[in-house]
């Protein structure tokens, strides 16, 4: 016996074996960076999980409970929109695809410096950075939205913020591979 735990019947739409780590290393990025969250998950009774929306309903409520500090961090975990892919710099895969079918990645020098622009007035404000689920957004949309939720109040930005958190995840969590 090789000592690992194996969840071969944890979720019933997984057909394959899957140790730990492998469950984590599947489920991390759902929340951005937040290994956290998975980890949680695992660390309760998730016997029952047999769709992909009983495992999103679970891990959103493990992010719902968790501290105002660790929602904060998991804010703080996104990218900037438009920010990373201009310079190039690594996302997540989930990241990447989604700033991409927005055409974040299409746009212009005036844009992107309006965007650039609205996000640092917004992160000046809020001490946070905007978070939206660009999937099904265009830019303009996104630009648009940054526009109108800059003048939000804090309070309302961080409750928006982990909205639109559960709607990436919820996104994501449909779109995984296994």
């Amino acid at each position: 016996m090789s000592g690992k735990i194996m969840y071969n019947k944890t979720f019933k739409f997984i057909s394959k074996k899957m140790e730990r780590e492998e469950i984590i290393d599947l489920l991390k990025s759902v929340y951005e960076h937040s290994q956290w969250v998975p980890e949680r998950l695992l660390s309760e009774n998730i016997s029952g999980i047999q769709t992909k929306e009983e495992l999103q309903l679970m891990m959103k409520k493990i992010v719902d409970n968790s501290s105002e500090t660790e929602k904060l961090n998991l804010i703080n975990a996104h990218p900037e929109l438009g920010k990373k892919l201009q310079k190039k710099e690594k996302l997540t895969k989930f990241s990447e695809d989604e700033q991409k079918s927005a055409g974040l990645d299409q746009c212009s020098d005036e844009e992107f410096e309006i965007l650039t622009n609205l996000n640092n007035e917004y992160r000046l404000k809020f001490k946070f950075q905007f978070i939206i689920a660009v999937k099904g957004l265009n830019k303009n949309q996104i630009i648009d939205n940054l526009k109108k939720r800059v003048n939000n109040t804090k309070t309302e930005e961080f409750e928006t913020a982990i909205s639109e958190i559960h709607k990436i995840a919820e996104l994501r969590i449909k779109d995984l591979t296994y």
